[in-house]
């Protein structure tokens, strides 16, 4: 599955949840507060030991908060699961750029490469403070840490530029750490990748 539809997904199906909930409770609130107003209630009514009022409001918010989980879980993992023919790039964060390392040794600086079509694998970490690579486009975002490597995958269907960005305060010059995502065709890619620097 397409990691950008199960991050989409998991978070329209957490917007829409909580929006029924926020309509629902606000219905049932003003409904209470109509029905059970003193001027038709003077004495309050006890419900106190309802088991099974308990019981639901128990289990509902359980069962939701699972479900929630669970699609979270469902796209959180398949942004962990890299295929086997992804192509492996070596990012790393500094004041204040991002360097992009690939197989055959080339080096850029906030410019990143990758064919369209063909999953893409960026092994990142940090060589100073701490930095946070964003893909908006792609949903992918990690912590670039000093000596703790992580990667995020994406799947790159559409040619087109798109904004790379930190998204961690890491100095003064934070804002200017910016970098752009090309995604050309793979021939375009292949004949990049061997250009002289």
């Amino acid at each position: 599955m397409d990691p950008v539809l199960g991050v989409d997904r998991a978070f329209w199906y957490i917007f829409v949840v909580s929006a029924v909930l926020l309509t629902g409770i606000t219905a049932v609130m003003i409904y209470f507060v109509i029905r059970y107003r003193r001027s038709k209630n003077p004495v309050p009514e006890d419900i106190r030991d309802n088991w099974m009022l308990e019981i639901i409001w128990t289990i509902i918010p359980t069962l939701i908060a699972l479900s929630m989980f669970w699609v979270g879980w469902s796209s959180y993992t398949g942004l962990r699961n890299v295929p086997e023919d992804a192509i492996e790039i070596e990012v790393l964060g500094q004041m204040f750029s991002w360097i992009f390392i690939y197989d055959n040794d080339k080096e850029t600086e906030d410019e990143l490469v990758v064919p369209v079509n063909r999953p893409i694998k960026l092994n990142i970490e940090s060589l100073d403070v701490l930095h946070s690579f964003f893909i908006p486009a792609f949903r992918v975002k990690a912590d670039a840490v000093k000596g703790l490597p992580t990667y995020v995958f994406f799947h790159p269907k559409e040619v087109g530029t798109y904004p790379i960005l930190c998204t961690e305060y890491c100095g003064t010059e934070h804002s200017g750490m910016v970098a752009t995502l090309e995604v050309v065709s793979e021939e375009e890619y292949e004949a990049w990748l061997e250009e002289e620097e």
